[in-house]
């Protein structure tokens, strides 16, 4: 017998070695082929499945938790509305407060007329001048409505509700299904008697279809201003939720309520202004022509009006909204959640979520993008003091006038201007992206405001007597009584 050389011997070890290393690597490169193919299998399925039916939902569930067994993601993000976080010129910081038995909420956000005293003077005699604090996100939007110190200041009606409170099923149940007939019923009910019809704040219901989840506009409100507005633009009879496309439905859906608007009438019917148009003069003509006034100046007796928050407005003005970018896109923006692409329902300022509400189009570093905004932001709030300023010094020259018991054709123009300084400035102060949505268009009207203002200065020193068009004039003959708090739109 010959004896096997070692040598020959550790080949044959290595060779089998090597065998049976390569067999055990290509049975586990299957399974892991086999594994990734299920995971990319069960993905895609997932992703074709985008939610869980663990409940049937119907138009009359307006409980934002049901839908959240559907949807446990959005839903996730929709209660996280409660954050209070504060940008720069944006957001809310939490302020302690000892609950009562009229209001019992611990925490609140930063008094703006507390911040500057000059908003005071703006809305003498306005609800505003009592209480107005920054905003705070859609988890609050029912209470902060429900325990404002306007409320104890004036009575307001249920038309407030509109945006306040999930509304859907509340004006169906009131109309007998009648959703136009329950708007104009709860609009005349008293605040108090409305606040008993609702129990949400916004909720999934009012800007989802339940069967399909598609997009929809449920406010009356929006339904007939956008209706008036497209008629302006030559198209008769626009049903916005059915001529509409989906990408502007994710703006419309928010427009429904970030939007200027008025109370009409004793039947207190809310209407949005647009009958002429977006624009700040389009809507200061509609009121001209209609002789609206919110309320009478204390200081001045000038016939004024209240802006609400324009955001939808200022926004269409953009270059976000004329290249096609919607509300959704930078302040919901898509993100993943494994498989699945969702529309952040986290709903809060785009600043916070840079990377996806801004780096989706704007290919800069994050930093770059932040100091941009805060720039345009920077810039608008320098503007806005000049025209407060400018509107304080009008105010005061009015008031000199009234106590020297003047009434003559130059303090009845002063008041003219006086109303659409004070309107142009209030635009954009209740418009809450510091002029970020439109930045030239928010210069324009600042610009503007400030013009109006020392016109009704000169108007006073006698350079200019003429009352500016449409001017209703609550002033009078003899002397001007001090006016009464009116209503408050908001």
């Amino acid at each position: 017998m010959v004896a096997e050389n070692p040598e020959q011997g550790t080949a044959r070890g290595s060779r089998r070695r090597l065998i049976l290393l390569s067999l055990i690597g290509a049975i586990l490169a299957t399974l892991g082929g086999l594994a990734l193919l299920t995971n990319i299998i069960e993905h895609k399925q997932e992703a074709r499945n985008p939610f869980y039916r663990v409940v049937e939902l119907n138009d009359d569930i307006e409980d934002p938790a049901v839908w959240g067994k559907n949807f446990p993601l959005q839903y996730d993000d929709y209660k996280r509305t409660v954050d209070m976080v504060q940008t720069r010129y944006g957001g809310s910081e939490a302020e302690p407060r000892q609950p009562t038995a009229a209001d019992p909420r611990g925490i609140v956000s930063q008094s703006k007329i507390e911040e500057d005293p000059r908003l005071k003077v703006m809305w003498a005699g306005y609800a505003f001048a009592a209480d107005f604090r920054e905003e705070r996100g859609h988890a609050f939007m029912l209470d902060d409505q429900t325990y404002t110190e306007r409320q104890h200041v004036v009575k307001q009606p249920g038309t407030c509700m509109h945006c306040h409170a999930s509304i859907y099923i509340p004006y169906r149940r009131l109309g007998g299904g009648d959703l136009m007939k329950g708007f104009e019923i709860m609009n005349q009910m008293p605040y108090s008697e409305a606040r008993t019809k609702v129990q949400h704040p916004v909720s999934c219901i009012d800007c989802h279809d339940p069967s399909s989840m598609q997009l929809r506009v449920t406010r009356p409100g929006f339904i007939e201003g956008v209706k008036a507005w497209k008629a302006s633009q030559g198209i008769a009879a626009y049903d916005v939720n059915k001529m509409a496309t989906r990408q502007e439905m994710r703006s419309f859906v928010c427009g429904q309520c970030h939007v200027e608007y008025y109370f009409k009438g004793p039947e207190k019917r809310l209407v949005y202004p647009w009958a002429k148009g977006l624009k700040v003069e389009n809507i200061l003509a509609y009121y001209e022509e209609t002789g609206h006034k919110d309320w009478t100046h204390a200081t001045t007796g000038a016939p004024v009006l209240k802006a609400q928050h324009p955001e939808f407005e200022l926004y269409n003005q953009g270059i976000h909204a004329r290249s096609g970018v919607s509300c959704a896109d930078c302040h919901m923006p898509y993100k993943r959640e494994g498989a699945l692409k969702i529309s952040d329902h986290h709903v809060n300022s785009p600043l916070l979520k840079l990377n996806r509400s801004c780096q989706t189009c704007h290919r800069w570093p994050e930093e770059e993008l932040k100091a941009r905004v805060e720039e345009i932001q920077d810039r608008h709030f320098k503007l806005r003091n000049v025209a407060m300023d400018s509107l304080m010094d009008l105010i005061g020259d009015l008031k000199e006038a009234r106590q020297n018991n003047r009434v003559d054709a130059g303090v009845v123009a002063a008041q003219g201007f006086q109303r659409k300084a004070q309107f142009y400035l209030d635009f954009v102060e209740a418009e809450n992206s510091t002029g970020f949505h439109a930045p030239q268009e928010a210069a324009r009207i600042l610009g503007e405001s400030i013009n109006f203002s020392r016109q009704g200065q000169n108007a006073l020193r006698g350079g200019n007597a003429t009352t500016p068009t449409g001017l209703v004039s609550s002033v009078k003959r003899g002397k001007v009584a001090e006016p009464q708090l009116v209503k408050a739109g908001h």
